[in-house]
């Protein structure tokens, strides 16, 4: 380790005479130099520098200078901690606050996720009891109740019947809304097996599902309205029900439909608009006329 040379040092005076005397780097120093003429040693250096003018080696401090420089810092950590403090106890106040706020809502969280609301004290539908008399958890409606909306005291308009017997018209008057509306209900839930002109020839008989009959069977071309509502809402034989897909009055307005396929296969010229549509002449061609650009 290199220390720099102190020029006002006792090194630096003894050096001046030396060097006016011509001494260099290669001659042997003077007997003056550390040691006396005739190879006998001179004096000691002084105990505050080395023989070559270089501060002594570090020494460990007394027991006491440590314990006061220990003070001393602790102090100045104290008068520092001290300006801060404020500062710092307003940050671990809002951090405390921040912390039990998050405590809490974890709480209410955790609280409100109790199993009381998944094994409620509850019975499934028909499940058995011991709490009512005839064990059963289902109670017999009042005498009398009736659903909202499920008062059907028209017969033949909820069944298609009167009595035991098929209604043989519509229960109500048939108008070009009415056989719009079925003509859309026949579309989507009919055409598959029955085809769009009702000749049962649909899309899934022709994948291999049983055939309906063609409703332009003579059978069918008289049958009761009362007869197609009622196999609508019903089934019959392979074909299923329809009575949740399709309200009473949309499986009228479906029968309505059917009476008019009917009809257009079998009708009469005399009821036909314009006369015999076998007698209508073709319309002449009209001659093109000018392109244009």
């Amino acid at each position: 380790m290199k220390y720099p040379i102190d020029h006002d040092s006792g090194l630096e005076q003894r050096l001046r005479p030396e060097r006016a005397a011509g001494w260099s780097a290669g001659a042997e120093p003077s007997p003056g130099w550390g040691a006396k003429a005739g190879g006998q040693r001179g004096a000691a250096a002084p105990a505050s520098e080395s023989p070559w003018g270089c501060p002594p080696p570090l020494v460990a401090r007394s027991a006491g200078d440590q314990l006061r420089r220990g003070l001393a810092g602790a102090r100045a950590v104290g008068r520092r901690a001290k300006a801060e403090g404020p500062t710092r106890t307003k940050r671990s106040r809002r951090n405390v606050a921040t912390k039990l706020t998050v405590a809490l809502i974890c709480l209410v969280a955790v609280t409100a996720c109790r199993q009381d609301m998944h094994d409620q004290p509850k019975y499934r539908p028909l499940r058995a009891t011991a709490f009512f008399a005839d064990g059963s958890s289902a109670r017999p409606l009042v005498e009398g109740t009736v659903a909202r909306g499920t008062l059907q005291e028209d017969a033949a308009f909820f069944t298609g019947k009167v009595g035991n017997v098929a209604v043989k018209e519509l229960p109500f008057p048939v108008d070009e809304h009415v056989l719009s509306r079925g003509q859309d209900r026949y579309n989507i839930f009919c055409t598959p097996c029955h085809d769009a002109a009702g000749t049962g020839r649909g899309m899934v008989v022709q994948r291999g599902y049983r055939q309906p009959p063609s409703f332009h069977d003579e059978r069918l071309r008289i049958a009761d309205a009362g007869y197609f509502f009622d196999v609508i809402t019903n089934g019959f034989g392979a074909m299923p029900d329809y009575r949740v897909q399709l309200a009473a009055r949309d499986r009228w307005a479906v029968v309505a439909y059917i009476r008019a396929l009917q009809l257009s296969q079998h009708a009469d010229t005399s009821v036909v608009p314009g006369g015999d549509p076998t007698k209508v002449q073709p319309a002449e061609p009209t001659a093109p006329g000018p392109a244009k650009h």
